[in-house]
């Protein structure tokens, strides 16, 4: 018995650019939905989002069922907050706000097996197949077929960037326009030259260390001449919003011109 293979890492291991669409709704139809739409990823959220392990579960299960990864954004906490999402079978884990080297580091430990990591070990869980899996083939699978990434999203890590880049077991590197312009004092003005130089540094220091580089936004020629490869292109609350916002305009159109 194996694991489920990644998806979003077989794609970019084989140099291929990758998308993903976010959901804020507990709700694992929405997952299931965009995983049938043919997304590669479904990115799932704990950090900004009422979601508890349980729904996660569902919607990890839902996106399974069209063979389509999901990625976990976890709370910063315990340990046991980083791992539980793994061991509910989710490809990936996103860990916000990585300040320094020491912090990668710390992260890696946690989550990666031996030789790379001392992630605490079960195999019990959704993962593991339920103690099915071969003990030490189930802790090289999980090395090789689920990704770790972290977010560089505050102008304090690109000091130590290259360290940061360098740490093995670290999967990705993730570009958060809006909270680092947010931390420089400039909310929401994403062309702003220091965080457009930030992104580019982010790019490269990623692609120098042999690491993947992601963000948020539709991939443009300069995006994926830096290196960037993993892109979140949607939302659902965004995608319910504009459907909303479009029929009631349509609505009030046809309405306003009738003869009543």
């Amino acid at each position: 018995m194996h694991m489920r293979p990644s998806k979003v890492l077989s794609k970019l291991r084989n140099g291929k650019v990758v998308n993903s669409f976010k959901t804020n709704l507990a709700s694992s139809r929405a997952v299931e939905i965009a995983a049938m739409m043919g997304f590669d990823c479904v990115w799932l959220c704990q950090e900004h989002t009422a979601s508890d392990l349980s729904v996660i579960e569902h919607q990890i299960n839902a996106a399974k069922i069209h063979n389509v990864d999901t990625l976990v954004r976890v709370p910063r906490g315990s340990y046991s907050d980083l791992i539980h999402p793994l061991e509910l079978d989710a490809s990936g884990i996103m860990v916000p706000h990585c300040m320094s080297a020491v912090d990668a580091r710390q992260i890696a430990r946690t989550t990666r097996f031996q030789p790379i990591g001392l992630r605490p070990v079960d195999g019990g869980n959704a993962d593991g197949a339920f103690c099915n899996m071969d003990f030490v083939q189930y802790l090289k699978e999980a090395n090789e077929q689920r990704f770790i990434i972290i977010q560089i999203e505050d102008p304090e890590p690109l000091a130590e960037l290259d360290a940061i880049a360098s740490v093995p077991g670290i999967d990705m590197l993730f570009f958060g326009p809006g909270d680092f312009s947010h931390a420089i004092g400039v909310p929401g003005q994403f062309n702003d030259p220091r965080l457009v130089a930030a992104r580019r540094k982010v790019g490269e220091a990623a692609i120098k260390h042999g690491k993947f580089a992601g963000t948020v936004g539709l991939p443009t020629p300069e995006l994926l001449d830096i290196g960037y490869r993993f892109f979140n292109i949607g939302s659902d609350v965004k995608a319910l919003s504009d459907h909303s916002k479009a029929n009631l305009s349509a609505f009030d159109t046809i309405v306003s011109q009738a003869k009543l």
